[in-house]
C-alpha cells in the first residue's frame, strides 16, 4: 500500500514538473544555460583577469626599459615561428570563431588560447601598437569550446556557448558586461542581431565581469565633463563627426587588409613578415622619439577627453596599429580604435562647437561601431563608461559611423545579415546567412 502511494506521489511531482514546463517552456533552458554561464564565466573572468594583469606588468616594464624596444623584430619572428609551425589552422583569430559560430565544425583548439596569450604578451613587451580585446574573444572561445563534448551540447547550443563566451570575454576585459552581451550578439551578421543566444550572452558576461573584477583587476575610468543640452545645431554638429568617424573606420578596416594582402604577398616565409615588420616599427619608434603610438595608449586615450590633441595622433595611431598587426603580430584592434576616435574627435573640438571630453567619447565608440559593425553595442558601451547623459550624442555618432563605414569590417569573416543599402546586396550577390 505505501509502495503504490509513493508512486502516486511521484506520477503527481512528474506531472505538476510537467504542467509547469508547459506553461513555461522557457524555464528549463534558463535553468541550463544559467549554470552553463556561470561555470564559462567563472572560467573566462579568470583568463581576462590574468591576461589583463599580465598586459599591465609587460606595459610599465617596457616604458621603464625602452632598449627592449630594439628587440621587436626577434619577437616577431618567434611568433611568427610558433604560429607558422604550431599554429596554422589559428592564424585567422577571431574570424575562426565566427566561421566556428556560423557552421561548427571541429572544436576549436585549446591551444589557441596560450598561443594568442602569449603571442599578445611579447608584442605589447617589445612595443607593438595591439590592443588586447581580439586575445580575450581567442582565449575565451577555445576555453568554453573544450566543454561541448562534456556539457554534451547539440550544434544549436554549441552556438550559443560560443557566443556566450565572446560576450564573457569582451564584457569583462572592458569591463562592460552590456555592451560585451550585445556585441556578441550582433558582430557576427551585420545588420541582425541573434536574439536565440539573448540570455546566456547577458549572464556569462555579468558573471565574468564580476569574476575579473574579484580578482582585483582595474579598468580605465573615463569621464566627460560637460554634456551640452539636446539641440537641433548639436545634433547637426554629431551627425557631422559621426560622418567623419565613419569614414575614419573605413580607412582602417581597408588599410587593414590590403596591408595584409600586401605583406603577405610580397614575404612568401610568414615568419619573415612580422621580423621586417617589426624591423619597421622600431626604427620609427626611434625616428619619432616617443612611444605615445605604441602599445594600448591609454594615457593618450585619457589626456583625449581633457584637452585637444593634435590633428596627427589618430593618423599616426593608425599606421602603426595597422603596421603590426598585418605584419602579423597578436592582438586585437579595438583599443587601438579607442585611441583612434577620441583622439581624433579631441581634435576635432578645435573646429566643431562641442565640448572636447564629448566629441572624445563620441570618436571612442564612434570609429570602433564602424570598423565592426556594432552601433548598439558600442552605443551602450558609452552609457557604461561615460554615464546615460552621453547616450543621445554617442547613439547618433555610433550609427552615423556605421552607416558611413561600408561592408568594410576588422572582421572580413562577417556576413551581411541585413544590407545597409539594399541595392549593395544585389549588386554584390553577398549570401545571407538564415541561421
Amino acid at each position: 500500500m505505501r509502495i503504490k502511494n509513493q508512486t502516486i506521489s511521484s506520477q503527481n511531482i512528474h506531472n505538476k514538473v510537467h504542467d509547469w514546463i508547459k506553461k513555461f517552456p522557457s524555464l528549463p533552458f534558463i535553468l541550463k544555460w544559467t549554470l552553463i554561464s556561470i561555470f564559462i564565466g567563472v572560467l573566462v573572468g579568470s583568463a581576462s583577469a590574468g591576461f589583463l594583469q599580465s598586459l599591465d606588468w609587460v606595459t610599465q616594464f617596457r616604458e621603464s626599459h625602452l632598449w627592449i624596444i630594439a628587440f621587436l623584430p626577434i619577437g616577431g619572428f618567434g611568433i611568427g615561428l610558433i604560429y607558422h609551425y604550431y599554429g596554422k589552422e589559428l592564424e585567422s583569430g577571431n574570424n575562426l570563431l565566427i566561421d566556428t559560430i556560423h557552421e561548427p565544425q571541429k572544436t576549436v583548439p585549446f591551444i589557441m588560447a596560450p598561443l594568442v596569450y602569449v603571442g599578445t604578451i611579447i608584442t605589447h613587451f617589445l612595443g607593438g601598437s595591439a590592443g588586447r580585446e581580439g586575445t580575450a574573444l581567442q582565449m575565451a572561445g577555445a576555453i568554453a569550446d573544450q566543454f561541448t563534448k562534456p556539457f554534451r551540447l547539440s550544434i544549436a547550443d554549441r552556438k550559443i556557448l560560443l557566443i556566450a563566451a565572446v560576450a564573457g570575454g569582451f564584457g569583462s576585459v572592458f569591463g562592460t558586461p552590456l555592451a560585451g552581451a550585445v556585441f556578441a550578439l550582433e558582430f557576427l551578421l551585420i545588420g541582425r542581431i541573434r536574439y536565440h543566444a539573448i540570455f546566456p550572452a547577458f549572464i556569462t558576461a555579468i558573471v565574468s565581469d564580476l569574476v575579473t573584477k574579484l580578482w582585483q583587476t582595474p579598468h580605465t575610468n573615463y569621464h566627460i565633463d560637460e554634456i551640452p543640452s539636446i539641440s537641433f545645431a548639436h545634433v547637426a554638429y554629431a551627425i557631422f563627426a559621426g560622418i567623419l568617424f565613419g569614414l575614419c573606420a573605413a580607412l582602417f578596416s581597408k588599410g587593414m587588409q590590403k596591408t595584409s594582402a600586401f605583406f603577405k604577398k610580397m614575404i612568401v616565409y610568414p615568419p619573415l613578415r612580422p621580423l621586417i615588420g617589426g624591423i619597421i616599427i622600431a626604427m620609427a619608434i626611434w625616428a619619432i622619439g616617443t612611444t605615445k603610438y605604441i602599445g594600448l595608449g591609454i594615457p593618450t586615450i585619457v589626456e583625449s577627453f581633457k584637452t585637444p590633441l593634435p590633428i596627427y595622433d589618430f593618423a599616426i595611431k593608425i599606421v602603426f596599429t595597422i603596421l603590426t598587426l598585418s605584419a602579423g603580430f597578436k592582438g586585437g584592434e579595438v583599443t587601438p580604435l579607442f585611441f583612434i576616435g577620441a583622439t581624433l574627435g579631441s581634435a576635432l573640438s578645435l573646429f566643431v562647437p562641442l565640448p572636447t571630453g564629448l566629441l572624445a567619447g563620441m570618436g571612442f565608440v564612434a570609429v570602433f561601431a564602424g570598423a565592426t559593425n556594432t552601433p548598439i553595442a558600442c552605443s551602450i558601451m558609452a552609457i557604461e563608461l561615460f554615464g546615460v547623459e552621453s547616450g543621445i550624442y554617442v547613439a547618433i555618432a555610433c550609427v552615423v559611423a556605421y552607416l558611413l563605414s561600408g561592408h568594410s569590417s576588422i572582421y572580413n569573416r562577417q556576413i551581411i545579415g541585413e544590407p545597409k543599402q539594399t541595392q549593395f546586396a544585389e549588386d554584390q550577390g553577398k549570401r545571407v546567412n538564415e541561421l
